[in-house]
């Protein structure tokens, strides 16, 4: 090491709830000015810029002689990206749309061509408008119905705030129509002259939804909803008919729809029936079903736990008059639906696996598409249109690339439309995924799911990286990643342990991990990592653990509770800092969070619980394994004062002399870099970790090998 690590000054803070005094040393870590830091980093507090500086400083240090091995690693993994690759174009109308990226571009183009075969016409030029811009991302490009206007949505500081602008297709000119403040959504009328959108208040929530007429200024747009409920985001979506559009207000465990008419923008919003605790739903819509206009509704209402699909008139949609369409079946979980002219789609996973079932819209005949491999990941693309026989899914594997294919629905057959390409070359033959099954302290079956060359000797030898989420009900699929091939081919084992709090199998799963159930997530973390060293699939000593968001939760709990399991543990954005936060009402995520955590400000039950596994406050005097945790400045979801001040309380206690390295970057938020190719240099940076955490030795070539 060739500087001293940094030592945040203490400053305690105290505070009484519920009887119980919390004292915080670290608390001068978030800026009282938070707010205003999102919008313009800049203004961050001078005491806590410099902290950060030296912690980057300090990590800096700690990489500089492993930069050759950084280097190797960037120009690897740039190399099996295919740089001027381009989506399958999708059509609607009289043209087909498609993102594209130039060789060497970091920012994707929107484009289209006219059907067909006219010339290609770039919308949006990412990498121009990018220029000389620290951050850059584009939320949603919506084409308007008439394709005359595309409105699109960027963010140029990380901290999800968009600025909303409408180009002429025809002339390639913005209009003089800019709406700030606002979040990615967005959605047009029938007639292309209104554009509906999403503000967020001062609290950062995404809570008002506007309406824009195209050449009025932001100040004259109407507020048509605005969620009084502090807990409840809302975002904005659209039925494939493009009849409705749709208002979703919700959080964890509640969710409530209201209908736009598309074709009648003055016409009051429709609620598709009042929000209920605990019951959730979306909206899909078919102008023809079963011989009425009808709404085609996902749900667990009425005790369907994995989930039912049932239909209601679209004049009178309330609960009263749900009908099953699709009745709930235990263990069988519906993911998400689309409804087309004569069929409707549905994507669901039964153990473990998931498939795409569809469903002729005037009969009840179904057949699912089937699929090979011991674990994949698959995808629907609802693309553009309403009366198509064509479905568009995505295919992937640990081991099989990228796969976009178009099934027709009618015929039932199936053509490959795209394939991903590694230019550097990949034969899924060399390389071995698979699935097993770890026993959880109650007697629970975690699923892990494994890949590794075929090569790699499974004699208890090889490294491994483990992978861990465990949070509101996502599930992690398996796969194709070029980038952590890089891993996999210097010997490691790349592994997703598939713990509670996700849904791999089913909503139990995801129940078994939440609220007072929130441990089982970090014990069969522990559960899989124990299961791989004690068949011999991996070496004990050469386990590093990585999750991010939430999953860095999961990583602060496991370095607390089994440090001595963990050769290293990459934390991303961690949200490490649980019960702080909970306590904080006035953070954009934390209302719409206590369905996930409990709310510890009212109940002192929640308040005792999360305080018991609360990363940062169940830090301890023990040798805790090597920690790389990475921060983005602007984030809005997982504050950056969240992993600085666990950082600030390893260092006064942690009794071991492995690397502790804290890196901020200073211009972005959740998702770090925004660049595809930035967004490597972290990956990057992640993996000369864990090779160097694991024990690999790297030559001067960049191969691996395990050092003894």
């Amino acid at each position: 090491m060739t500087s001293e690590a940094p030592r945040a000054p203490r400053r305690p803070e105290s505070r009484t709830l519920h009887g119980i005094t919390l004292t915080d040393d670290f608390g001068w870590l978030k800026a009282e000015n938070w707010r205003e830091v999102m919008r313009d980093p800049a203004v961050l507090d001078a005491d806590i810029r410099a902290y950060l500086d030296a912690e980057n400083a300090y990590a800096q240090a700690h990489f500089a002689p492993r930069e050759t091995l950084k280097h190797t690693l960037l120009k690897e993994m740039r190399g099996r990206i295919k740089e001027d690759d381009s989506s399958v174009p999708s059509p609607d109308g009289p043209f087909a749309y498609y993102l594209r990226h130039r060789e060497g571009g970091q920012h994707p183009l929107y484009c289209r061509k006219a059907l067909p075969d006219g010339a290609e016409e770039v919308l949006l030029d990412g990498d121009e408008m990018a220029r000389d811009k620290a951050f850059f991302q584009f939320g949603h490009a919506r084409h308007a119905p008439d394709h005359a206007r595309i409105a699109y949505a960027v963010d140029e500081q990380g901290a999800e705030l968009y600025s909303v602008r409408i180009r002429d297709t025809g002339t390639g000119a913005d209009l003089a129509d800019v709406m700030e403040g606002a979040t990615g959504d967005l959605l047009w009328s029938r007639d292309g002259r209104h554009l509906f959108y999403i503000r967020r208040d001062a609290e950062h929530r995404p809570s008002q939804v506007f309406r824009h007429t195209l050449g009025t200024p932001q100040e004259a747009d109407v507020l048509i909803y605005e969620e009084a409920d502090k807990g409840f985001f809302v975002s904005l979506g659209e039925t494939q008919s493009h009849m409705f559009g749709l208002i979703a207000c919700g959080d964890h465990e509640t969710s409530e729809v209201h209908l736009i008419d598309l074709a009648d923008v003055e016409a009051p919003l429709r609620v598709v029936t009042p929000r209920a605790a605990g019951i959730r739903y979306e909206v899909e819509h078919h102008p023809d079903l079963g011989g009425e206009d009808a709404l085609v509704i996902l749900t667990n209402a009425d005790g369907a736990e994995d989930f039912k699909i049932v239909t209601a008139p679209s004049a009178s949609p309330g609960r009263a008059n749900w009908r099953d369409l699709v009745p709930h079946r235990q263990g069988r979980m519906i993911l998400s639906q689309v409804a087309y002219r004569g069929f409707l789609v549905r994507l669901e996973r039964e153990d473990g696996l998931p498939r795409i079932v569809i469903r002729t819209v005037f009969s009840s005949e179904e057949h699912a598409i089937a699929f090979d491999e011991e674990a994949y990941a698959l995808g629907m693309d609802d693309g553009y249109q309403f009366d198509t026989n064509e479905l568009r899914f995505t295919y992937a594997s640990m081991t099989t690339p990228s796969e976009v294919w178009s099934y027709d629905m009618h015929a039932r057959g199936r053509t490959l439309l795209k394939r991903q390409e590694v230019p550097s070359g990949h034969d899924p033959a060399d390389y071995v995924t698979r699935r097993v099954f770890a026993r959880a302290p109650d007697g629970e079956r975690v699923p892990v799911t494994l890949l590794h060359r075929a090569s790699t000797p499974l004699d208890g030898s090889a490294p491994c990286l483990l992978y861990g989420y465990g949070a509101y009900g996502m599930s992690m699929p398996a796969g194709f990643s070029t980038s952590r091939l890089s891993l996999v081919d210097r010997g490691f084992v790349y592994a997703i342990a598939h713990v509670r709090g996700g849904t791999e199998k089913g909503w139990r799963w995801y129940v078994d991990g939440k609220l007072a159930k929130k441990t089982n997530t970090f014990t069969d973390f522990i559960a899989a990592a124990e299961h791989l060293a004690a068949e011999k699939v991996v070496h004990p000593a050469r386990i590093v653990a990585h999750g991010g968001s939430a999953g860095g939760m999961l990583m602060g709990a496991i370095a607390n509770l089994r440090p001595d399991l963990f050769a290293g543990i990459i934390a991303e954005v961690p949200f490490v800092d649980v019960l702080a936060t909970m306590l904080d009402d006035t953070l954009p995520l934390t209302p719409p969070e206590w369905p996930e955590w409990g709310n510890p400000i009212e109940s002192e039950t929640a308040f005792r619980r999360i305080q018991s596994y609360s990363p940062v406050d169940n830090v301890t005097a023990q040798p805790y394994p090597a920690i790389l945790a990475l921060a983005g400045l602007t984030d809005p979801r997982v504050t950056y004062w969240e992993p600085a001040r666990w950082m600030a309380r390893l260092r006064e206690v942690n009794t071991g002399d492995r690397p502790l390295l804290l890196r901020t970057n200073m211009d972005a938020g959740h998702g770090g870099a925004s660049g595809r190719f930035d967004r490597l240099e972290e990956v990057a940076l992640m993996h000369v970790f864990a090779l160097d955490v694991a024990g690999v030795e790297t030559g001067a070539d960049g191969a691996g090998s395990l050092s003894p």
